[in-house]
Formats: C-alpha cells, structure tokens, sequence
C-alpha cells in the first residue's frame, strides 16, 4: 500500500489545513518519548551522493523525564484488506512542530511541541474544540540536553536500542 506520510504538522496552521483540521479539533494524542532527534546539515560534502552530510543530535530532558509531544492521530480503512479484517483498519499519527528559536534552532529550524502533565487531560479531551484553546496547552520543549550521536540513528531498520543515545565521543 502507497500512502503519504505526514510525520510533522505545523502548530501554527494545524487547525487551517484540510489534512489536519478534523483530527485537530477531536482526535488529539500524546507521543510519549525519552528523546528526540533532528540532523544538522555539515560542510562536509558526501563522495556518493554529492550532498552535504547530516549530523544526527539528540535532544532529552536533562532530569532524566519523558517528554509527552502533541500529536494528532487517524484511523484508515487499507484498501488491501478485506473490509471485515481487523487488519484493515490503520493507525497513523502526526506530531505538531513550531519554529525553532532556542539551542534547537541552532540545529534544526523545527522542534515538536510538547505538553505539561498538568495539562494532558485537557489536551486529551475531545470536548475541548476552541483552537485558541488547544494551542495555548503546547509549548516547545525545554530542560534538554544536546549532544551529537552515531549516524546509526538514520537507519531504523538495521539499528535500534538505547545505545542510539549515547554521545559521540569529544573529538
């Protein structure tokens, strides 16, 4: 099946675009993680691809905590699959993203937008449909530690575990 992934939605549009409106006003979702990543682009060019390299960085809670991101989910009937399979219904999800203007800017010009447990609840409740009021609950993140990673962290299908967290040795 052939789909189009839409990984990040802007915040400050959300409730504008077609693709994000609905979900934005009733089917919003936390995204519980230890870290996120964002690469920088380097002056280092690549032999075979001829494009500059991109260093990947991570970004976690100094204290050690999670981060619970906004995000906004969906569910699609796969056309593959008989209508009846239980298999048939897709759950995909988006996390709402903001202009960069701290030490994360400085990496990447986008960061995701998280959610304080005080206000989960709130962000959470599908009676809370006012957009002025579902954007006043998401802030970006702040408290992280940044360093640089291995480049593991761009293949996903060979490389997983938390060793993908450690930082690069100081060169």
């Amino acid at each position: 099946m052939q789909s189009t992934r839409m990984v990040n939605a802007r915040s400050e549009t959300v409730d504008e675009k077609p693709a994000y409106k609905a979900a934005f006003k009733s089917r919003r979702c936390l995204i519980p993680v230890d870290a996120f990543y964002e690469w920088f682009e380097t002056d280092k060019i690549s032999e075979k691809t001829k494009k500059p390299l991109k260093q990947p960085f991570a970004f976690r809670p100094t204290d050690g905590s999670s981060l619970a991101l906004a995000g906004l989910y969906e569910v699609w009937k796969g056309k593959s699959l008989a209508e009846d399979d239980p298999a048939a219904l897709l759950w995909s999800y988006t996390i709402l993203t903001t202009t960069a203007t701290d030490e994360i800017g400085r990496i990447h010009d986008r960061t995701p937008m998280a959610i304080g447990a005080d206000e989960w609840e709130q962000w959470l409740d599908p009676t809370v449909k006012d957009p002025d009021d579902v954007k006043a609950l998401m802030r970006p993140p702040t408290g992280l530690e940044i360093y640089a990673v291995s480049t593991a962290v761009n293949d996903v299908r060979r490389n997983n575990g938390p060793h993908l967290l450690d930082p690069l040795p100081a060169s």
